[in-house]
């Protein structure tokens, strides 16, 4: 496994080793000995939806201390994926970085505590995977607008399909990061 840094300090790019033949493709998405040597994180929960071109889910994060790190992969189809710096001592702070992940480069984004993450979905039926450092708490759910123009995110798309609540989510300024 190939693994990259961003100009995001500890948002890594991970690229598995595929291996191709006439039967198909084998790959090793997560390995806890390999990863631990860049990262030490424990997952707890892993999640996984289903989605349409078109639709949009994020900006999203929970607060400390259900604050959660994520292994994200997407088994089949293509996100545009973003993540947003929300720690106030980060040089990256307020910063966001995008990238495609899809079924077919395999390629896989860490995305550690402290930072809000969106997708938009470019392919139907799209089958978007991660792993959780700490266990989903409703309670501690936070929304910032996904179009907000303070984080200056081109998603490349007018009027994506939103849930209820991503169409009221915080504005960047008016969120006081915990983080």
């Amino acid at each position: 496994m190939k693994i990259e840094e961003t100009f995001i300090k500890d948002v890594l790019i991970l690229t598995p080793t595929l291996h191709k033949d006439t039967r198909g493709y084998f790959l090793e998405s997560y390995n806890k000995i390999k990863l631990d040597q860049i990262i030490a994180v424990q997952f707890v929960q892993d999640n996984e939806s289903c989605s349409q071109k078109g639709v949009l889910r994020g900006l999203h994060f929970q607060k400390p201390p259900y604050a959660q790190g994520k292994l994200i992969r997407v088994i089949s189809g293509s996100v545009l994926d973003v993540v947003v710096d929300l720690r106030k001592d980060s040089l990256t702070y307020g910063k966001h970085f995008k990238m495609i992940l899809s079924g077919t480069t395999k390629q896989q984004l860490y995305v550690p505590v402290g930072f809000a993450h969106g997708f938009l979905v470019l392919e139907n039926d799209t089958i978007f995977n991660y792993k959780c450092t700490n266990y989903y708490h409703k309670e501690s759910e936070v929304s910032i607008d996904w179009n907000d123009k303070n984080l200056n995110i081109d998603w490349n798309i007018e009027k994506p399909i939103i849930s209820e609540k991503d169409k009221h989510g915080l504005s960047f300024t008016d969120y006081k990061s915990p983080f």
